[in-house]
């Protein structure tokens, strides 16, 4: 079995930032992959309606589709940029969609998966923030407004987001350790996570079993993916492998 996992791509439909390398990626890694998890902030915002998408994402969906018509199980899971996904990749591509965290079985191998936005418990403001733009109420405001004034908000938005980006996250990365730490306890084999931007992987020995911690890093810096195959996780960087940019 093969599985990729990536995330934090935060894609913004422009010819010359990291997401215009996602469909060369995608097709590098897609011979023999089983499974493809997309693990959050895909995009860099995310409003669709009636099937129309940010046209700049189009190369992106493109090679996602691709993928899931040639067989590849696509599993796509909601960032802290991009969410109400389902209505557009569920409802016309058939492609699973996560709004939180899940548990699946690779190998024999439990393995817990989310974006990880919540593993910080005290950051009670961001908290609140995503639990008011996942409303019911925002969903329905966002319907009512115009898809070109969304996406020019949206993007207004991200621009003030590099802030914090540019901050050091070698807090939150500890507190994910942590975080993982925990789920060993429970069981779990591998705990894989993004939103960090910090690329990760540590293996640990839990009551005689190997366990794996990753955080999957970012496409903005690190071009980093997670790769499961012949029984074995592995942080790659794809960059160096592709010998180019793209």
């Amino acid at each position: 079995m093969r599985s990729v996992f990536f995330s934090d791509v935060h894609a913004r439909g422009s010819a010359e930032e990291a997401g215009a390398c996602i469909p060369a990626f995608l097709r590098s890694i897609g011979g023999g992959l089983d499974h493809l998890f997309v693990v959050g902030d895909l995009f860099d915002f995310w409003f669709s309606r009636d099937g129309v998408v940010y046209p700049g994402f189009l190369p992106v969906i493109d090679a996602l589709t691709s993928l899931q018509r040639r067989g590849v199980q696509v599993h796509l899971f909601e960032g802290n940029h991009d969410f109400f996904l389902a209505d557009y990749f569920t409802g016309y591509h058939g492609i699973e969609v996560y709004t939180g965290e899940a548990r699946v079985t690779l190998g024999g191998r439990s393995v817990y998966i989310a974006h990880g936005d919540l593993v910080d418990e005290d950051d009670r403001g961001y908290r609140f923030l995503r639990a008011l733009l996942r409303s019911p109420s925002f969903y329905a405001l966002q319907k009512r407004l115009p898809l070109a004034l969304l996406w020019k908000l949206a993007r207004r938005s991200s621009d003030a987001s590099k802030a914090y980006l540019a901050k050091p996250q070698g807090g939150l990365a500890a507190k994910m350790e942590d975080f993982a730490l925990a789920k060993f306890s429970e069981g779990v084999d591998a705990v894989v996570l993004g939103h960090c931007h910090l690329p990760v992987h540590r293996t640990f020995t839990v009551d005689g079993r190997q366990r794996h911690f990753t955080l999957l890093g970012d496409w903005l810096e690190h071009r980093s993916y997670l790769l499961w195959e012949d029984e074995r996780f592995e942080l790659h960087f794809w960059g160096a492998e592709s010998g180019g940019p793209c």
